[in-house]
């Protein structure tokens, strides 16, 4: 049975201040004999369009040309997914991609295994400063397919000024969140919205169901990867998430992409939300926020007071080569290297969460918070059978969301579809 294995036990990261940000860095690799086009493809967010800059770079090199196109995520992955269906040469030579999809893609055959150039490089780019359960995260039987450049989970964060000025304490679960949403207090303080959470999509439904569902404990499938989301556990984790939005989003609200809430709590308009780590950076930037040093990050909220988890989950995210390129391997994964090395790391930092051990010093101030709730949220996706559960509860969870379906129906329609699919990908049988 394949198994694709994420380990973030111990990530090693100190918790100090948010650095200056640091320039572009340049490229030192050899310039080809002949001239040479590496495409590049991704999903935009702040520390991955620093990391797109970054392999950008390699354009100063002679007889190179680095094209890096970064997209909205689930466009950029339709365009991986159609590239792996093909025969053909791939037309992207590195791809960016959380834990989830590169293990969906490395199931595929589409990735290239790095072990052999990790083993020839590994001293000259020191790549032994990150851990060795950042690369198992990106590693099926044995292979491993990726390169660690990001860490990352949701977080819950508050405009500290509208909580004291409504007389709301900081909520500790989401019976908090939904009573003070239907208090109206925070409105009555000045905020447009009282809370906000991205429901504007399926997958953005999959995503924080699944977030929600691990505060209750639940695994998406069980050991012998059939479906236990379509149990009561996962339709009271349903019921919640319902709850939450019928209480707090509205119709507009519900309409909401990750980018309308980061820049409804960079303005002051919304007061609290859940929302990417990876997005907190903003919140600190002078020339991006209205409320720098108010917004207070703090880890994922729990369901309930009798939940054992935070509703949040460890992601990683990684630089991979597809094996049918047609560009020298060598080549790429020194482009690769010299956007991951430690002097990138240390300028992503001021994005995110970075795997090198040599860059914790220059940690964000919500890496606590990050930390917190990647140690006691809920479990990672550890198998690629899970991102085709991932994708029939986006299928179906907006039903439930519209009336279309009770939350037992739309899960049991996803658990369904779900057996369907991994039964033909040899999963289960």
């Amino acid at each position: 049975m394949k198994k694709f294995v994420l380990l973030l036990a111990v990530l090693g990261l100190a918790l100090t201040g948010l650095p200056a940000m640091a320039d572009m860095h340049g490229c030192d690799v050899a310039a080809p004999a002949e001239p040479v086009q590496v495409n590049f493809i991704g999903w935009t967010f702040p520390i991955l369009d620093f990391y797109a800059s970054e392999i950008e770079s390699c354009n100063q090199i002679e007889n190179l040309d680095v094209n890096a196109q970064v997209l909205q995520s689930a466009d950029a992955q339709n365009e991986m997914r159609l590239a792996a269906s093909s025969t053909g040469a791939s037309p992207y030579d590195i791809i960016h991609g959380s834990n989830a999809f590169i293990g969906e893609l490395a199931a595929l055959g589409w990735l290239m295994p790095l072990n052999d150039l990790i083993d020839e490089y590994s001293e000259a780019y020191d790549l032994g400063d990150m851990s060795d359960a950042m690369y198992a995260a990106a590693s099926l039987d044995g292979n491993v397919y990726g390169i660690p450049i990001i860490v990352n989970t949701s977080i819950f964060m508050y405009n500290r000024d509208l909580l004291e000025a409504a007389g709301v304490e900081p909520p500790q679960t989401y019976d908090d969140v939904i009573g003070i949403c239907n208090s109206m207090a925070l409105e009555g303080a000045g905020a447009d919205m009282g809370f906000g959470l991205v429901v504007s999509a399926g997958w953005a439904w999959r995503v924080e169901y699944v977030n929600l569902y691990g505060t209750y404990g639940g695994h998406l499938l069980d050991e012998n990867l059939m479906p236990a989301f379509n149990s009561e556990t996962g339709v009271a984790a349903l019921d919640k998430l319902l709850e939450i939005v019928d209480a707090c989003l509205g119709e507009e609200g519900v309409l909401l992409s990750t980018d309308d809430v980061q820049a409804g709590l960079a303005n002051g308009s919304i007061a609290m939300a859940h929302i990417w780590a990876s997005r907190a950076a903003m919140m600190d930037d002078e020339e991006l926020s209205d409320v720098v040093g108010v917004i207070e990050f703090a880890p994922a909220l729990h369901a309930t007071v009798d939940t054992p988890k935070r509703g949040g989950i460890p992601w990683a995210d990684f630089l991979a080569i597809p094996a049918t390129s047609e560009i020298d391997k060598d080549l790429l994964f020194q482009i690769i290297m010299e956007a991951a090395d430690l002097d990138s790391q240390l300028g992503a930092a001021e994005f995110g969460l970075v795997p090198r051990n040599g860059a914790s010093a220059n940690a964000p101030r919500y890496s606590e918070a990050s930390l917190t709730t990647i140690a006691e949220g809920g479990p990672a996706i550890d198998h690629p059978a899970q991102q085709i559960a991932n994708s029939a509860l986006g299928q179906f969870l907006p039903m439930a969301a519209t009336g279309e379906m009770t939350s037992a129906e739309a899960l049991q329609a996803a658990a369904d579809l779900y057996v369907e699919e991994a039964t033909a990908q040899g999963y289960i049988g």
